[in-house]
């Protein structure tokens, strides 16, 4: 009888990592502590961070593709080791953004806020369609003030690219993300040269 009660909260942790691990697999994007805890039906913030470090460490541990991080302290994420992403992206069946409202979007978020007027200026007129397009989807949020459109990116953006919420703390991100890719195409070009 004593076995099956040492057993019994182990099954319980294990189905609430188990339930962890669905709810952050099928959001597609980074949840709030308070939001698992609903999930789970464990109200101790404590007990979700350590159901959620084991969970982690034990996609760490047996090497898998998928890595569980934490951003801000407070909201965490499924997601694939960066080094698969190359690897299986032709795979992906429609990529959210096509390549000139991505580099839209990734100019505002550098620069925000920003007036319109100037996105426009560096990106075309064409960037008229792409901010359209990325409010509908949530990215972006526009303030007017008299004539001028203020552009700001949204926590639907910070969550959906796994970045902060504060505008600081993304700008540094985003350079630090801006650098890595600068410094894999100087590479790409430089072994384009040796080939």
């Amino acid at each position: 009888m004593q076995r099956n009660r040492n057993r019994e909260p182990v099954k319980k942790d294990d189905d609430a990592a188990a339930l962890l691990e669905a709810a952050l697999y099928v959001s597609g994007r980074p949840l709030n502590l308070k939001t698992l805890s609903s999930i789970v039906k464990i109200r101790s913030k404590k007990k979700i961070k350590a159901l959620t470090k084991a969970l982690a460490e034990k996609y760490k541990k047996r090497g898998s593709a998928l890595e569980l991080i934490e951003i801000d302290n407070s909201r965490l994420t499924l997601q694939l080791v960066p080094k698969y992403i190359s690897l299986v992206k032709r795979l992906v069946v429609r990529p959210l953004l096509s390549k000139g409202p991505l580099k839209t979007l990734a100019y505002i978020a550098y620069r925000q806020p920003i007036v319109q007027s100037q996105v426009v200026a560096v990106r075309g007129s064409h960037s008229y369609s792409h901010i359209k397009h990325l409010k509908k989807l949530g990215l972006l949020t526009t303030e007017k003030l008299g004539k001028t459109k203020i552009i700001r990116t949204t926590d639907v953006f910070a969550d959906y690219f796994n970045l902060s919420h504060d505008p600081q703390m993304m700008r540094r991100q985003i350079k630090t993300l801006f650098d890595a890719v600068h410094t894999q195409n100087h590479r790409t070009r430089l072994s384009d040269l040796y080939t």
